[in-house]
């Protein structure tokens, strides 16, 4: 009797695993159909530390026009890794913008290791929720950094596309005025480098006040990426804007950071999120 019990209970079991399997299995399969089928390929922009969701705003009005006016959908994730969606996607938008920011949004490596992990957790629930593949990345300031700790730990080529980064003002040397002194972080970053995606076209830009910093990351700093990307990227391509907009916190808005976003991300990217011939 009792093991009579037993192979009921198995056959029982089995057919629960069997239906549920399944279940899981075809929605596997539909939502990896609908992500390699998706034409969407947002533009994902990351702020730097002790900014918010919103530090892009200004950038974004000056961005969006009547005759290209791009959804604008703001993500804040929280220290217990809880997403607060704000704003939405557009039907049919093949390029929205999107804004990842941190509950905890303060300075200092050991955060800047914790935002890129959470990083990663609203890529997964943006992917599950939205079915994009292919995509486009801004970080400002340490938003840079944020980027390149998901690129080198996280990211899977298996899940994502990414065809562009632009960094602005980002320290990748945190605050030293030399290359010659190179900080833990941009050791590790040059130690993981390789696992950057071959594909990747890099645009670092650095602002500056007198060819020294932008009035709080020093230009070297901001060079330093070079040792990060090139040789293992397809392109990296430094950038130096000057002149009274060009200090650190209002680099997001200067005329030709602008002109480049447009250049660079907008006008040159087909729906598919790759850059056009």
């Amino acid at each position: 009797m009792r093991n009579k019990l037993i192979i009921i209970s198995s056959l029982v079991l089995m057919v629960i695993i069997g239906f549920f399997g399944h279940d899981w299995v075809t929605h596997t399969n539909n939502n990896q159909a609908k992500i390699q089928n998706s034409r969407m390929a947002p533009i994902i922009f990351i702020p730097g530390s002790s900014a918010t969701i919103n530090r892009f705003d200004n950038l974004l009005n000056k961005l969006n026009n009547p005759k290209s006016a791009h959804s604008i959908l703001k993500v804040q994730v929280n220290t217990d890794g809880k997403l607060v969606y704000s704003g939405h996607i557009r039907a049919n938008d093949e390029q929205p913008f999107i804004v990842i920011g941190f509950q905890n949004n303060q300075d200092g490596y050991d955060n800047i290791k914790k935002q890129y992990r959470w990083l990663n957790t609203a890529m997964a629930d943006l992917q599950e929720r939205y079915h994009f593949r292919n995509f486009q990345a801004i970080g400002h300031s340490n938003g840079g950094l944020i980027w390149t700790g998901f690129l080198e730990n996280y990211y899977s080529s298996d899940s994502f596309n990414i065809t562009t980064l632009m960094t602005l003002g980002t320290p990748y040397n945190f605050s030293e005025v030399t290359l010659a002194r190179r900080t833990v972080m941009l050791t590790d970053y040059i130690n993981k480098s390789k696992k950057l995606p071959k594909g990747l076209s890099v645009y670092s830009i650095a602002g500056t006040e007198d060819y020294t910093d932008d009035g709080i990351v020093p230009v070297q700093s901001v060079i330093a990426g070079k040792y990060i990307f090139q040789k293992h990227v397809k392109a990296y391509t430094q950038i130096t804007v000057s002149g009274s907009d060009a200090q650190h916190s209002s680099l997001p808005e200067n005329s030709e950071v602008v002109s480049l976003i447009q250049e660079y991300l907008l006008a040159n990217a087909d729906t598919t999120g790759r850059p056009t011939p």
